[in-house]
């Protein structure tokens, strides 16, 4: 009898370990937002995590016409001194702790800059899809993907 309770209140231990463990993992759970701004000569893409856990980007890709390019200058035709600009690759990860973002892309134009040049900014950004890989600390996949045809919704100047 009392190896049948041992074996029980054992099997009963056990069982709550595995519960506490799946508890962990959803309550740490990163939850991945794509945002865009364009607003007062500003145009930006950030990765935003609102969970509560951090998120590990192994892989960022854009698309245009179904073709992928790792960087987003590859895919724009700009000075990558223009603007700020984010490259993950293998052997660089970032990690995104909860309540903050991680700035893909971002251009802030001056004041002298035309309306021309902002549209031709947004004309080029509004081709592009992205697509985010990556896992949260129980190495979870996590993919977020957003096309940024957002940003030629309408024309602001």
């Amino acid at each position: 009898m009392a190896i049948t309770i041992s074996l029980l209140a054992l099997l009963a231990t056990f069982y709550q370990l595995y519960l506490q463990r799946v508890h962990n993992e959803k309550s740490l759970k990163p939850l991945v937002q794509i945002d865009l701004l364009d607003r007062d000569k500003l145009i930006f893409v950030h990765i935003q995590n609102n969970g509560v856990g951090p998120l590990i980007i192994d892989k960022l890709t854009f698309f245009i016409n179904d073709k992928s390019y790792g960087n987003i200058e590859d895919c724009l035709a700009l000075d990558p001194k223009s603007y700020q600009h984010l490259s993950i690759t293998e052997a660089v990860k970032k990690v995104i702790l909860p309540g903050t973002y991680l700035e893909v892309f971002s251009i802030r134009f001056a004041e002298q800059d035309t309306c021309e040049e902002i549209d031709n900014v947004r004309q080029q950004l509004s081709v592009l899809k992205l697509k985010l890989e990556g896992r949260d600390i129980y190495n979870n996949r996590i993919i977020a993907k957003r096309y940024l045809h957002w940003f030629i919704r309408h024309h602001i100047c």
